[in-house]
């Protein structure tokens, strides 16, 4: 568990043990709680911590913040700024679980549109839902996700 307050605290998470080198890395120097992108630079409230779940989902947040301002960047033809994000993709995703495969993610998909009985888009959400709960923990890039999902139920 690592405390809101002070991310450089030695923990037992492999995630912040190495938590402000990853920031040092990325060129940043920010702390947890306002690397959330909620805008809030208030501290949480005193004694609150941070599990090793909810550091992925924090990490997994700024993938996604990353990769949409990597496409951004592409259609403005500033490739460096792109790079820049790219770099700090790499980083990030040090500190999270290995990703699932497409083939896991095809096998899941499929289970689960046999387990909600989908037939069409109009199940999607059903299948987004059953299909990220049999990836739990696996992180899961949810938009492959829902790219198989559409084509499967397309």
């Amino acid at each position: 568990m690592i405390s809101g307050r002070d991310v450089g605290n030695e923990s037992e998470s492999k995630n912040s043990r190495g938590f402000d080198g990853f920031y040092e890395s990325a060129g940043h120097t920010t702390n947890i709680y306002a690397a959330d992108g909620k805008g809030s630079h208030d501290e949480p409230e005193k004694g609150s911590e941070l599990d090793d779940e909810d550091m992925s989902k924090l990490l997994r947040s700024l993938v996604k913040q990353r990769r949409d301002s990597v496409e951004q960047y592409e259609k403005a033809a500033r490739q460096d700024l792109a790079d820049k994000e790219k770099a700090e993709i790499a980083i990030i995703e040090a500190y999270l679980p290995q990703s699932a495969s497409q083939e896991e993610i095809e096998r899941a998909v499929a289970a689960a549109i046999q387990e909600t009985g989908a037939a069409s888009l109009k199940d999607m959400g059903k299948v987004m839902k059953a299909t990220q709960s049999q990836l739990a923990g696996k992180n899961a890039d949810g938009r492959l996700v829902s790219d198989i999902v559409k084509a499967k139920l397309g």
